[in-house]
């Protein structure tokens, strides 16, 4: 067999659909995002204006996190020495796991090498160590949610999204005492819409299940000190496990979890991808507990982003461009066709000096691929303006409105 041939058809495929991805090289530039140098292939650089970055409150140009880290390189080194279990652990793991735990007012407390990780890991555990469990798992969750749940070997139902009538007629027909894990996300990050994490939390207590709930795209932006959407709406304790990232809000890199004590301690023993992992360097480790503390405090960023994306959907809604309207500060601006929706982001890049990455399937279902753009606390309204005039452009000049509304 032509291996190579085989994976190139592959390939091929891809580029035909209009899914193929390109990375596109990226410079930031500390103290100026959302700017940033994009190279070139002829080995050029210009400036371009990022509207899809996750660093959604700047932290990752906050002098707070870049001295903690600075601090704590210089005191330590770069490296982890290996696993939490060989030589991995250090004061700062302590410090972080506590301050998550915090965050949630939680017992426990367990920081991952990412958000992907921690989901895949603590899923496995929990529904893999409960005898005969069963996993009732939003369609719409993350392909690390998804990956987890497979791992557990557990019996998975599926329920419509954010259906509390579908959930509940799943949960009826099993038995009383069979072990329950209701896994959901707060804000989905392809549509931006909220889960009805209450009602979630009602029919788990009437039905004997534990509940898991991903809010890594809220971390850091909802709640008075940042812990997400369970902590803005009050229901913290009505949720048994947590999981967020240090990847998005809080501006660095890694995952966590928390809950009870016995039970994080069960996937800190049990999770293999917690238990062979080299462990997060003490730099990100300490960036991450100055990002987590400050943003328990000052609402400055949150603020300011807030403001940005009320005032960019304003202005979506004033040219009349196609965008998901939903209550998180996620905007999916739909284009409806994968070929299209690449030549969108490249004549962005190369007209507007914007980069905007494509959004196709299989991460969003055929015929909604999308833009999605993400409105920063560093942007501001002449960066908004001069977008929206540009996609406005586009949508008039190359008739898009049709994909949209097809």
């Amino acid at each position: 067999m032509d291996y190579d041939a085989f994976f190139q058809n592959k390939i091929d495929d891809l580029h035909k659909e209009g899914r193929y991805r390109i990375f596109a090289p990226l410079e930031r530039l500390c103290g100026q995002f959302p700017k940033a140098l994009y190279h070139t292939s002829d080995g050029d650089k210009k400036e371009v204006t990022l509207w899809c970055s996750n660093d959604y409150l700047a932290m990752g140009q906050n002098k707070v996190v870049l001295n903690a880290m600075r601090e704590a390189t210089e005191k330590t080194g770069a490296g982890a020495g290996g696993t939490r279990n060989i030589c991995g652990t250090t004061p700062y793991h302590l410090l972080l796991e506590q301050s998550v735990a915090d965050l949630h007012h939680k017992q426990a407390g367990l920081v991952f090498s990412s958000g992907y990780v921690a989901n895949q890991g603590a899923l496995s555990v929990l529904a893999g160590l409960l005898p005969n469990c069963v996993v009732l798992s939003d369609e719409k969750n993350h392909a690390s949610m998804i990956h987890g749940i497979k791992d557990s070997r557990a019996d998975k139902l599926i329920f419509k999204h954010n259906d509390l009538d579908h959930l509940e007629s799943l949960l009826k027909v099993l038995s009383k005492d069979r072990p329950k894990l209701i896994a959901f996300e707060s804000v989905y990050s392809m549509d931006g819409d909220i889960a009805p994490i209450k009602e979630i939390c009602d029919l788990a207590d009437k039905y004997g299940a534990m509940t898991y709930c991903d809010e890594v795209h809220a971390v850091g932006l909802y709640g008075p000190r940042g812990g997400g959407i369970s902590e803005e709406q009050g229901l913290l304790d009505r949720v048994d496990v947590l999981e967020g990232t240090f990847g998005k809000a809080y501006g660095l890199m890694g995952g966590f979890v928390t809950g009870s004590a016995p039970v994080i301690d069960a996937i800190r023993s049990y999770a293999s991808s917690f238990i062979f992992t080299t462990s997060l360097p003490p730099a990100l480790l300490a960036g991450s507990y100055a990002s987590v503390e400050y943003l328990k405090t000052s609402e400055i960023e949150r603020a300011r982003m807030k403001k940005n994306v009320a005032y960019l959907k304003k202005t979506l809604d004033r040219e009349g461009l196609p965008y998901l309207k939903g209550p998180s500060h996620i905007v999916p601006l739909i284009v409806g066709e994968p070929t299209c929706c690449r030549m969108v982001t490249d004549t962005l890049m190369q007209d507007y000096n914007i980069y905007v990455q494509p959004i196709n399937y299989p991460t969003v279902p055929r015929g909604t691929e999308r833009l999605r753009l993400t409105a920063t606390a560093a942007h501001d309204a002449k960066h908004i303006d001069l977008l929206v005039g540009a996609l406005s452009e586009l949508y008039a000049a190359n008739h898009l409105m049709q994909y949209a509304q097809a």
